[in-house]
């Protein structure tokens, strides 16, 4: 099965192989084996829907431009996202050091005329 199919797939479960998966739903298991995924789905209703669906899907090959299309998108997804936080956070860069020197003068004036009185 192509790697990138399987990268999908990376996190989704702990209770079932991911290859296995993939075996199963194009059909290369024996049958004890088809008959452990089957219970499997069977106590996991979102990941039988989800196994059901996949395999209403027409052939191979238009599953896996899926697949490289989804990865694709939530690789765009996460980079935009990564690229907000960046934006975001504060540059520790000139500014910053300048406003720091400027509340310094101001505490040393207060300070100052404070000592004056």
């Amino acid at each position: 099965m192509n790697n990138d199919l399987l990268n999908i797939l990376s996190n989704s479960n702990k209770d079932i192989d991911n290859q296995k998966l993939m075996d199963y739903l194009s059909g290369k298991l024996s049958e004890q084996e088809k008959h452990e995924v089957e219970m499997w789905m069977v106590d996991n209703d979102f990941e039988n829907e989800a196994v059901e669906g996949l395999q209403q899907m027409a052939g191979n090959k238009k599953l896996e431009g899926y697949v490289d299309q989804l990865n694709k998108e939530l690789h765009q997804y996460i980079r935009q996202k990564k690229d907000r936080r960046e934006k975001r956070r504060i540059n520790n860069g000139f500014w910053v050091y300048v406003s720091i020197v400027f509340i310094l003068i101001i505490i040393i004036l207060a300070y100052m005329v404070i000592s004056r009185l």
